[in-house]
């Protein structure tokens, strides 16, 4: 479904990542984990057409969309659940859902009211809050709106990036019944996640970001299972009931060393 090639990207004159590979195929959830500032939300705005490559390409579904604009890259079947939600405050959370299916213009008021349907059988809240401003829910929901934003645009690929961030443990439980769900369906998904433990669990095959590069990468079950990966990315917050709840990840240079020696 997705495939990128030396990806190089960034901000100014600057590269942030370099010489990315990797691939996402159909129905699977793939993840990226690393320390803070590894470059994994950069790899995320690359692909959705926020910035610019300089380098290398993005090919999704067997189409080059490595120049296009963001709105371009929508329309091609990406949604992309940005760091932050970025919801629109000021209009309901009705009105967020129908601008999700924007970019379906084939689609008739019966099709996005169905989806609209679906969307609020999954996150049931958003139901109940349907004519409230979006401005006025808690973290938790902005998020499911977020998530069901782009669900409207029943596109092909979705890329989540922090999910959980800024959330309470039992809201990162709810965030990612509705991910494991949405695997269940055979949606292909791309995750980026702080908490490395939680995305190891429900993702496919998982790659290790640092200092702006790919250092390492296999199934899900084997990163999750190696002692260098669980040292420097899970092994602080296994006591918790969200493992890594409340425990931010390691330094970039302790997790850099711990991964390299992997």
């Amino acid at each position: 479904m997705l495939k990128i090639e030396q990806l190089c990207a960034g901000y100014g004159r600057s590269d942030v990542i370099r010489d990315i590979d990797l691939r996402v195929p159909a129905g699977q959830l793939v993840c990226l984990i690393g320390s803070n500032g590894a470059g994994k939300s950069t790899i995320m705005r690359a692909i959705s057409g926020m910035i610019r490559p300089t380098a290398g390409e993005i090919i999704l579904g067997g189409r080059n969309i490595t120049n296009m604009p963001s709105n371009e890259v929508a329309s091609c079947g990406l949604a992309h659940v940005p760091e932050g939600r970025r919801i629109f405050p000021s209009l309901s959370v009705m009105n967020n859902l129908r601008l999700g299916a924007y970019r379906r213009k084939e689609a008739s008021a019966a099709d996005v009211a169905r989806e609209i349907d679906h969307v609020m059988e999954i996150f049931p809240r958003l139901r109940e809050r349907s004519r409230q401003y979006a401005g006025t829910l808690s973290g938790g929901e902005q998020q499911m709106l977020a998530v069901g934003r782009a669900l409207m645009g029943a596109p092909s690929i979705i890329l989540l990036d922090e999910p959980s961030m800024g959330l309470a443990p039992k809201l990162v439980d709810e965030v990612y019944s509705v991910v494991r769900r949405l695997r269940a369906e055979g949606r292909t998904m791309l995750l980026v996640e702080q908490f490395a433990n939680v995305a190891l669990n429900v993702a496919d095959f998982a790659y290790v970001v640092e200092n702006g590069r790919i250092v390492l990468s296999g199934t899900a079950g084997d990163l999750l299972s190696n002692p260098r990966v669980r040292e420097a990315y899970v092994g602080a917050s296994r006591s918790n009931h969200l493992p890594g709840a409340t425990t931010r990840a390691p330094r970039l240079e302790q997790s850099q060393r711990a991964v390299h020696n992997a």
